[in-house]
C-alpha cells in the first residue's frame, strides 16, 4: 500500500490517486506505470495517446506550487512514466523487459555470432579489419568504405528481418500467455538483433572515421 501525499488516502500502488488524482511516488513496472494489461502486441499510436495524457496529469509544472512531498511525487511519477514508455514503444527494448519479468536474461556481452548471420558478419568484420588497416585517403580506404556502406544496408535488411519476427512472436506469446517455451523463444531474436545493432555501430564508427581520415 502508498499513501497519497495530497489526500492521505492509502492505496494499491497507482500512477495517480484514486481520489484527489495527485501524483504518487509508487514504484511501478512498465505496463503497470501505463495502466495497460501485460501483453507485447502493442498499439504504439494507442501508447503515444495513453502516455502524452498521463504525462499532463503528473507534470511538475502542475504540482510546483504544492508541498515538498507532492512535488517529490510528481518528479517521481514523471520518471516512472518516461521510463516506461520509452521501454515499451521499441519492440527490442519490450522484449528484454518482458524476459526480466519472467525471470530470464540474454547472456552477458552476448559475443556469440547467430548461426544464420555467421557468412555476412564474417565478411563485415573482416572488411572493417582491411578498412583500419588501409592508409588513410587511399583509393584502396574509398573502395573499402564504400563496400561496407553496402554491407551495411545488408546488416539492415537483417535486423529488420529480425524485429518483424520479433513482433510475430509478441502476438504467439499473448495468444498462449503461460507457455514459458514462447518466452524462451524470444532469446535468440533478441541476441541475434543485439548483435547486429552492435555490427552495425562499428560499421557506422568506421565510415565516420575514414571520412574525417
Amino acid at each position: 500500500m502508498i499513501e497519497c501525499p495530497s489526500c492521505g488516502r492509502r492505496q494499491e500502488p497507482l500512477l495517480t490517486c484514486a481520489d484527489c488524482g495527485s501524483p504518487l511516488a509508487a514504484p511501478l513496472g512498465c505496463f503497470a506505470a501505463l495502466g495497460l494489461p501485460r501483453k507485447l502486441a502493442i498499439d504504439l499510436g494507442a501508447l503515444e495517446r495513453r502516455y502524452h495524457e498521463l504525462s499532463r496529469k503528473i507534470h511538475p509544472d502542475r504540482f510546483a506550487s504544492s508541498a515538498a512531498p507532492v512535488r517529490d511525487a510528481s518528479l517521481r511519477a514523471t520518471a516512472t512514466l518516461t521510463r516506461s514508455y520509452r521501454t515499451l514503444r521499441d519492440p527490442v527494448a519490450r522484449g528484454l523487459y518482458w524476459l526480466e519479468l519472467n525471470g530470464e536474461k540474454l547472456a552477458e556481452n552476448n559475443k556469440r555470432v547467430p548461426p544464420d548471420l555467421a557468412e555476412l558478419v564474417f565478411e563485415v568484420q573482416e572488411q572493417l579489419a582491411e578498412m583500419h588497416d588501409a592508409p588513410a585517403d587511399s583509393d584502396a580506404a574509398r573502395e573499402l568504405a564504400a563496400q561496407v556502406v553496402a554491407r551495411r544496408g545488408q546488416l539492415q535488411t537483417a535486423m529488420d528481418a529480425n524485429v518483424a519476427e520479433l513482433e510475430r512472436n509478441f502476438v504467439k506469446c499473448d495468444q498462449r500467455p503461460d507457455e514459458k517455451m514462447l518466452t524462451l523463444q524470444l532469446k535468440p531474436i533478441l541476441s541475434s538483433i543485439a548483435y547486429l545493432r552492435t555490427l552495425i555501430r562499428d560499421v557506422d564508427r568506421a565510415v565516420e572515421n575514414s571520412k574525417a581520415a
